[in-house]
């Protein structure tokens, strides 16, 4: 588990490109036969790449989160990214297998002591610490039928599927919230306007880029801007403080999960694109 330590504002604005890099991307999180897992200070979420391959691959302990096993005091939601199906087994020997699909998404709550993954495919996981306890749940992506946002002329007609949140028809949680956006072909913003939330992390998994493309990520404080270059299956851990949005060159996809003390989607405070700097 490689431990991540988060800057503050103006530590920020001092890094160049490699010590951006270093403090807020995560590369590399899908290794064949492997789960590979990052651990950040900001609001203590996770983040694993899980790649069973050949054999089927449990989720193990880690010493920096302090428990006799991964669940004890946390929750996980689990988004099947690859091309095929794979199924996520809870309970050890006879427990409940639940096969997901491609966009398909599995919250495991609150104190599950085993957990095994197995398909030749790949699960986004996010892991956030818990402190009550919620139903194991899955939620398919194709039942999720939300209308497009956006629009072409501003390159950013999209559709936002909300797996774990409090309204109706989501995966209830303890405080993590989980979606996946995708980008309509000819659309490249996401997340403009702008926004922050001081009251809780985000995360972002882009996926789905084509190889020979990118997306330029911009984060930072609104008046004091920065920029990654991302490829295929990068994360960006953004900070309470930073903006997190990004123009990519062809449409591509992103996971955005959150931890902190607020889980309303709709709670956050607007940058106006006149305000950038």
């Amino acid at each position: 588990m490689k431990l991540h330590y988060s800057a503050s504002p103006e530590t920020t604005n001092t890094m160049g490109t490699e010590q951006l890099r270093d403090t807020y991307l995560i590369q590399d999180l899908f290794q064949p036969g492997k789960i590979v897992a990052h651990y950040t200070d900001l609001d203590r979420m996770i983040v694993l790449g899980v790649q069973p391959a050949a054999a089927a691959l449990a989720l193990g302990n880690y010493k920096p989160i302090g428990s006799t096993y991964f669940l004890e005091r946390r929750e996980i939601g689990i988004l099947n990214i690859g091309g095929q199906s794979g199924a996520v087994t809870v309970g050890g020997a006879g427990g409940a297998k639940h096969t997901l699909g491609h966009l398909d998404c599995l919250y495991i709550g609150l104190g599950e002591k085993d957990v095994t993954f197995e398909g030749d495919t790949q699960f986004y996981c996010i892991s956030t610490p818990a402190h009550a306890k919620y139903p194991t749940t899955v939620k398919r992506g194709e039942e999720i039928k939300t209308p497009p946002i956006g629009d072409p002329a501003n390159a950013n007609r999209r559709v936002i599927r909300r797996y774990i949140h409090q309204k109706e028809g989501g995966i209830k949680s303890c405080q993590l919230v989980m979606g996946c956006t995708t980008l309509d072909t000819g659309s490249i913003w996401n997340t403009m306007p702008a926004h922050v939330h001081s009251r809780r992390t985000e995360v972002y998994l882009y996926f789905d880029i084509p190889q020979d493309q990118m997306v330029v990520h911009l984060m930072g404080e609104p008046n004091r801007t920065r920029n990654l270059i991302i490829h295929d299956r990068e994360v960006i851990l953004s900070p309470a403080w930073s903006i997190h949005s990004g123009a990519g060159t062809a449409a591509y996809r992103f996971v955005w999960a959150m931890g902190g003390d607020n889980q309303q989607f709709e709670d956050m405070d607007p940058v106006a694109i006149a305000d950038m700097r």
